[in-house]
Formats: structure tokens, C-alpha cells, sequence
């Protein structure tokens, strides 16, 4: 299979979880954007739930199938999420923030009763860190942090999108930090959550209750 087709089996495989009634958490990313498309086929065939988007892109592709959304605070809980990965590994941890919406994935995911995870074979990794670990940081603090970023073992640099700092949906700029291999990641994530100026982290640690992954030989499963 191609890594479209990877996907988009992971995505079907997740999309089978949701059932009527549900209050759903629909991520972010390309390989999210295609279970979001199936969703709307469903809704469209009599599916019934409300939607929680995890960025305004994913609102908007949600809204355009005809997909209630709502936002946290018209809901009491949120009965499942399903979202990409840029990285995971055996255990179930995972990079993300790659399309810059790791602040409000992880919101929604933290609110959920459960997280699946899905991506293509090529995003499951022995170790976190060969994709750069994005940081969310407010834009005051974003030049003073590169040094701390850089004295934790990273080459970090500021996400940059024509020619201007890339911003988020909540106006704060990212450092990506390339780490290489991260040998401890529960420990790297306690050090950036609580460095003043970093709001988030793409670190996503017990967050993953099932992850599916698109492989040639079907949809491999971890967790439950």
C-alpha cells in the first residue's frame, strides 16, 4: 500500500469506533483530515454526534461535511478522540505537532475518556525523536528560549512560514527542537511543562489508548 492508502485503512479502522450518541474529538493533520472526510460520509448516512475539532482547519473541513461542531465548553465530555501522530512508539507515546495544533490536541485529549491514534507504518518508531519536537512558546519569550531549548540537548529553531514567525490558532509561536533520539521522554516533558514561556509541548505522554497503524499487511493494533 502507499502511505495514503496506510492512512486512510488506519482512519476506517477508527472511524468504526464511533457510535451514535458519541460527543467525538476530531484531530488534526493529514492523516486526521481523512478520518474527518469519512466521519462526514457517515453523518451523512444517519450518523448521529457532535463533533469537538482540535484546530479551525479541522472546524472548518468538519463543518463543510455537515458535521455538528461545538466547542469545550458546550460539552460535559468528550467520549472519544481520534488523531494523527508524527511519531509513536511501543509504548504508546508520541510526537506530534507537526501541523501546529499540539496545544489544543492535547486539550481535548486530556478531556477525553479515550484517545486512538492513527498513522501509517512509517510513523511508528523504536524511539521518540527523530522528528523535531515542536514547543509552543509565547511570542515574548520565544528568542530567550532558544538558548534553554539548545542546553537540553536540542538544535532548536523558530517554525517559520513566509518569510515570518508561524503562529498557532492561539497566536504563539513554535521552536522545533531536533533532539535526536530522546532517551527519557516522561522526564524532557516534565522539564518543558514547567519552563516559563513554553505553554505546550509536543510530547504526548499516556495519552494513547489504541493506536492503529497502516501497514502492507493491514491495520496493526496496539493498546485496546
Amino acid at each position: 500500500m502507499t502511505e495514503d492508502e496506510q492512512k486512510l485503512a488506519a482512519a476506517k479502522a477508527a472511524v468504526e469506533h464511533i457510535k451514535d450518541g458519541m460527543v467525538v474529538g476530531l484531530g488534526t493533520g493529514s492523516t486526521a483530515a481523512k478520518m474527518v472526510d469519512l466521519v462526514g460520509e457517515r453523518v451523512k448516512n444517519g450518523l448521529d454526534i457532535i463533533a469537538v475539532p482540535t484546530s479551525e482547519a479541522t472546524a472548518r473541513q468538519a463543518e463543510a461535511l455537515g458535521i455538528r461542531v461545538v466547542g469545550l465548553d458546550e460539552v460535559s465530555v468528550i467520549d472519544l478522540t481520534i488523531d494523527g501522530t508524527d511519531e509513536v512508539d511501543p509504548e504508546k507515546r508520541l510526537i506530534k505537532g507537526g501541523g501546529g495544533a499540539h496545544l489544543r490536541e492535547k486539550i481535548v485529549a486530556s478531556l477525553s475518556d479515550r484517545m486512538i491514534v492513527i498513522a501509517e507504518n512509517k510513523k511508528m518508531v523504536g524511539k521518540l525523536g527523530a522528528f523535531k519536537l515542536p514547543v509552543e512558546v509565547i511570542p515574548f519569550a520565544a528568542g530567550a528560549l532558544l538558548p534553554k531549548m539548545e542546553a537540553l540537548g536540542s538544535t532548536p529553531e523558530i517554525r517559520m512560514k513566509d518569510g515570518q514567525p508561524f503562529l498557532t490558532d492561539e497566536g504563539n509561536q513554535i521552536i522545533d527542537c531536533a533532539f535526536g533520539e530522546i532517551d527519557d521522554p516522561e522526564e524532557l516533558a516534565l522539564t518543558l511543562s514547567t519552563t516559563p514561556g513554553v505553554v505546550e509541548h509536543g510530547l504526548f505522554i499516556d495519552y494513547a489508548d489504541l493506536v492503529l497503524i497502516g501497514t502492507d499487511d493491514g491495520v496493526k493494533t496496539f493498546g485496546g
